[in-house]
């Protein structure tokens, strides 16, 4: 099976029996995903509670063969993957967009089976020994978003398998074939019921988060609704990863030689068409190189190619919803009505489709501005200045949320100490949003709480056991 139609062909159901789901660039249907009910998610969880033991069973070295297997057939596909992410979410093949998400996938699935685990040894004296093992919780409820759908996924899928869980998922609305296909690649390899995706609206997120069947929630998006899954897992106590909203800040500090920085910072903020939840959100300059700075987004907004993500050379573009195409435009509105200058964009490109805006930057504007306050998820950055830089750690530090920020700067001393001060479960110095998946990431305050990848992130999906002696 190796067409492009293949694995869209194996996921979607007849008009008469499923959803359309929309190009976000065309708006043009690009295939059925079947409405699953509550009674489709009891037969996912009992599959799954019914499997967990014999895949558990197979140990650890099988189930690490069985993911390798798997991240060769992501590798193999990956071009038909990215064909329909790039359609059905937005973001176009070029760049660090659809090609590169799908990569991700393959290079976090190896990830998670070579990542090692050993029994941790917590106190020795004499004959006495004390011990942590780490196994298997049973069922892991895996409730994704729309930005990055396959990607983050996979941040709970694979290594919730590595440690023999079995898994439920359920993908966003707005992306479901994304994540169908992947859930095919992956069931491609492993017994049936280990791996299942249910599709459908809240009321399946909701009842998946406090079904009795489900041992752990592992859950990508939103403050508010992550707030209810909360609340829904007091009725099944579930253990619970959260990684939600954001609004990152960036501090660029004086001295800092803003052209060698000037790509990176532009893509810690317009990556994915600035639909991440670790983007810049909110960039903080310094006066000694404010005006600099602003010209350089400004530039780099102007000249960097969006539009249709099949078209080759595009790397920004639309945003992939109506709803957050909205939340944007309305921001950016009432930044120019407070007077803010707009020196890049600040308008739809409706010349490309209807759900295309144009990257914006935004400067002379201030916190209590909503661009400022509020996450905007998409292609438009405030630039704030400051004099004097305890000022500016103190406003990155007011929003509610602290999942990253970032700090921009020649002397490494000095972007240290501003990093340690910063109140962000992850702080980039000269990078923003760059991630490793040996690396633990997770966020604090209204950011969520729990870390994925690596060690920690195999402990996030385990259960721990002592053993003493």
């Amino acid at each position: 099976m190796t067409t492009a139609t293949s694995i869209l062909d194996a996921i979607t159901v007849p008009v008469s029996e499923g959803r359309a789901i929309p190009d976000a660039a065309t708006r043009e249907t690009i295939g059925y995903a079947p409405i699953h009910t509550l009674a489709d998610l009891e037969s996912a969880v009992s599959a799954a509670r019914a499997a967990q033991p014999a895949w558990d069973g197979l140990g650890h070295a099988e189930r690490s063969r069985v993911l390798h297997a798997i991240a060769d057939d992501i590798d193999a596909h990956a071009e038909e993957l990215a064909v329909i992410l790039s359609r059905e979410q937005g973001k176009p093949l070029d760049g660090p967009n659809a090609r590169f998400e799908v990569g991700a996938c393959a290079v976090w699935t190896r990830s998670a089976a070579d990542t090692v685990l050993e029994p941790e040894v917590v106190f020795e004296a004499g004959a006495a020994r004390a011990e942590v093992h780490y196994g298997a919780l049973g069922v892991v409820g895996a409730i994704g978003p729309w930005n990055w759908p396959m990607m983050i996924s996979v941040w709970q899928i694979a290594p919730s398998l590595r440690m023999g869980n079995t898994v439920v998922v359920k993908p966003s609305g707005f992306t479901p074939l994304s994540v169908l296909a992947l859930v095919e690649i992956f069931n491609r390899h492993l017994p049936a019921g280990v791996l299942t995706a249910v599709t459908g609206d809240r009321e399946i997120g909701s009842t998946l988060a406090a079904h009795p069947g489900v041992d752990k929630i592992m859950f990508t998006g939103s403050t508010p609704t992550g707030r209810k899954i909360v609340e829904a897992s007091a009725q099944n106590l579930a253990r619970l990863t959260l990684e939600l909203g954001g609004n990152d800040a960036g501090i660029v500090l004086p001295g800092t030689d803003v052209a060698a920085h000037a790509e990176d910072l532009f893509w810690g903020i317009f990556i994915n068409t600035g639909q991440t939840c670790a983007a810049l959100k909110r960039l903080y300059v310094h006066d000694s190189v404010y005006d600099e700075t602003v010209e350089a987004l400004a530039h780099l907004a102007r000249t960097m190619p969006m539009g249709r993500g099949l078209d080759e050379g595009n790397v920004l573009g639309p945003l992939q919803n109506q709803n957050q195409f909205d939340i944007v435009q309305r921001l950016v509105e009432d930044a120019r009505a407070r007077g803010a200058r707009i020196v890049a964009g600040g308008e739809p490109a409706a010349d490309l489709g209807p759900l295309f805006f144009q990257p914006t930057v935004v400067a002379d504007i201030a916190d209590g501005a909503a661009l400022v306050d509020e996450e905007q998820f998409g292609p438009a950055i405030p630039v704030i200045r400051y004099s004097d830089v305890d000022d500016a750690i103190s406003r990155a530090n007011a929003a509610e949320q602290g999942l990253g920020a970032s700090v921009w700067s020649d002397d490494p001393e000095a972007a240290l100490a501003v990093a340690q001060r910063l109140q962000a479960g992850t702080v980039w110095i000269n990078q923003h949003g760059v991630l490793n998946p040996q690396v633990p990431f997770g966020g604090t305050k209204s950011s969520g709480y729990g870390q994925e990848f690596g060690v920690a992130g195999l402990k996030a999906v385990a259960a721990p056991k002592v053993i003493s002696r």
